[in-house]
């Protein structure tokens, strides 16, 4: 098994475990025991959250890096290669590091089921353990509390947003969801709240976890002016920050993390951060003539984020859009269908994937194809006619398809 490619490895952890997603750390903390991990000589962040947590990851790695320190990052999903979801100080990890930490694994786990993204989080941990890092920063998969990242006790546990999503694992309410999302946090240890008008949850959570909570627009809050940004929490104020690539809701809540656990940033340093960190998927042009912009915006919230974006660009650019089926993709519709002169719905083709068919009732007018790669392709015709951008959106895996074709 040892000597198995990288691609044999996913293939083979796919089918030890019935189920995609089944919620719960006791399987996953046996086998984490096994494997006696050493943790990082700083602190362990832990990033939970509706939207946001990649941006938030990204821009606490690149702060982390820039001031000299060591860092491990896991995210999910991944775009292109499954490498891109373990990195260190940004690089993502070799193939035969991952197969290694996976030999591992499969030999102490026994008969203890896991499944994907289990594996995946105890193959990220055991690789950092063996480093000398100084923070771990790890994205919650799904939820909080019971995601298998939760196995692992966080010094520091941020929770971005909170919207509806995922309503049959977290709840169909957001004060149920907040309490799924804020059970990341630790007694005695940090808890950072980016949630916009926060459920009341968030704070009797904190309090009965006994979490050190600090929460936007209480503790710590941000104006934005026309040419820069501002940032005031305690007895810390930054006065001028340079615009981020990534949403100011979510560098605000890093400043907060950074801030409050008494990193000391300094304006100089993270203005550095803000002018150079970028995240693949994130309203991100990547291609010109014309241009094409990609963006990962798949629930309501994002959604709004991204129509903000667009109305920046000063035209109506032409949609690519692929969703899954257990989306909200009629909301998400719904608040983008003024952004857009013109819709091309692509099938697709994964696990839980809609029909462009059932996209483009909710539309009109609007094309449906078979693949991105057809959508995408009758799009740039009309965006060359029109001198109009296309964003290619809806899913991770729309975007990837994109890139996959395209890169």
């Amino acid at each position: 098994m040892s000597g198995r490619s990288l691609e044999e490895w996913l293939s083979y952890i796919e089918g030890q475990h019935p189920n995609n997603i089944e919620l719960g750390l006791d399987r996953c903390s046996l086998v984490l025991q096994k494997l006696q991990i050493k943790r990082p000589a700083n602190k362990v962040i832990t990033v939970a959250g509706t939207n946001g947590k990649g941006s938030t990851c990204a821009m606490l790695t690149e702060y982390f890096i820039n001031d000299g320190l060591n860092v491990g990052t896991f995210t999910s999903p991944h775009f292109l290669k499954f490498n891109e979801r373990i990195a260190i100080n940004g690089i993502p990890v070799l193939d035969e590091i991952i197969c290694e930490a996976f030999s591992v694994i499969e030999k102490l786990r026994g008969s203890i089921e896991l499944t994907y993204f289990e594996f995946n989080t105890l193959a990220a941990f055991y690789i950092f353990s063996l480093q000398e890092l100084d923070y771990w920063v790890l994205e919650i998969g799904l939820g909080g509390r019971l995601d298998s990242v939760n196995m692992l006790d966080a010094d520091i546990a941020i929770v971005t947003s909170i919207s509806l999503d995922h309503t049959d694992w977290l709840g169909n309410s957001l004060d149920q969801i907040a309490i799924e999302k804020s059970g990341i946090a630790r007694k005695d240890c940090l808890l950072i709240s980016g949630v916009v008008n926060p459920p009341a949850t968030i704070e009797s959570n904190a309090l009965q976890i006994g979490a050190i909570l600090k929460q936007k627009n209480v503790h710590f809050s941000f104006s934005v002016e026309a040419d820069h940004w501002s940032w005031k929490g305690g007895s810390v104020e930054f006065r001028r920050l340079s615009f981020p690539k990534l949403p100011i809701e979510n560098a605000a809540t890093v400043v907060a993390a950074l801030v409050f656990s008494d990193v000391a940033p300094t304006e100089d340093k993270l203005n550095a951060m803000f002018e150079k960190v970028s995240l693949l998927g994130r309203f991100q042009t990547i291609k010109s003539n014309p241009n094409v912009i990609i963006d990962v915006a798949h629930n309501p919230e994002a959604a709004t984020e991204l129509a903000k974006q667009v109305a920046k660009l000063g035209v109506r650019p032409i949609a690519v859009c692929g969703m899954l089926e257990d989306k909200d993709f009629s909301s998400v519709i719904d608040i983008l269908s003024d952004s857009f002169s013109a819709w091309y719905f692509a099938d697709l083709n994964v696990l839980r994937g809609a029909k462009a068919s059932t996209l483009a009732k909710h539309v009109s007018p609007s094309l449906c194809f078979t693949s991105v790669s057809d959508a995408f392709s009758a799009a740039e015709v009309r965006a060359i006619e029109c001198n109009l951008p296309i964003v290619v959106f809806g899913s991770f895996h729309t975007v990837a398809d994109y890139l996959e074709k395209n890169s």
